[in-house]
């Protein structure tokens, strides 16, 4: 599959980020899929290895390595506006990739935090990831996207691709 371009911009800062690879974003999806795959396994051994709870760990894994990102879709007369909440991600923390019928938006950050106290030092470190794929109800025009970030808020501005009139032609008699 072609690379797909697209310029996302802080709405401070006109920055463009680099195009997202599919690989990338395919190899991410194959790291997520098997982390949350290790981490149910880890839950079902943890509660005993009871059967018939393969959903409930699953999800409960699922919601420890995946952030949640609530979209918004619209649609306009010319195009279709996606808004994702992605608070506490940078524009360097995220892969977008514009296909003519479908957004995937991923990403991943790392936070860590540590206080010394005395000759104790307490560690924390996390991860967020997210992962949200929109299918979109009409092709959109994919060299044309357009995004920005600010305050934690997503915004993808994607015209759509134009629909070819048909016209009625009379013909003469000769």
């Amino acid at each position: 599959m072609s690379e797909k371009s697209l310029a996302v911009q802080r709405a401070e800062e006109r920055s463009a980020l680099k195009p997202v690879k599919f690989e990338s974003l395919l190899d991410r999806m194959d790291d997520i899929f098997d982390r949350i795959n290790k981490r149910a396994f880890e839950i079902f051994e943890g509660n005993g290895r009871i059967f018939g709870r393969e959903l409930d760990d699953w999800l409960k894994a699922e919601r420890e390595f995946l952030h949640p990102v609530h979209i918004q879709l619209a649609e306009s007369g010319e195009s279709l506006d996606v808004q994702a909440e992605l608070p506490g991600f940078d524009e360097k923390d995220l892969e977008i990739n514009v296909e003519p019928r479908r957004v995937t938006i991923s990403g991943k950050r790392e936070t860590s935090k540590k206080e010394k106290k005395g000759k104790t030092v307490y560690s924390e470190t996390g991860c967020d990831q997210i992962l949200r794929v929109v299918d979109l109800p009409e092709e959109v025009e994919t060299d044309k996207v357009t995004a920005t970030l600010k305050n934690g808020v997503l915004a993808l501005t994607m015209p759509k691709v134009a629909k070819s009139r048909s016209v009625r032609i009379h013909a003469k008699a000769a």
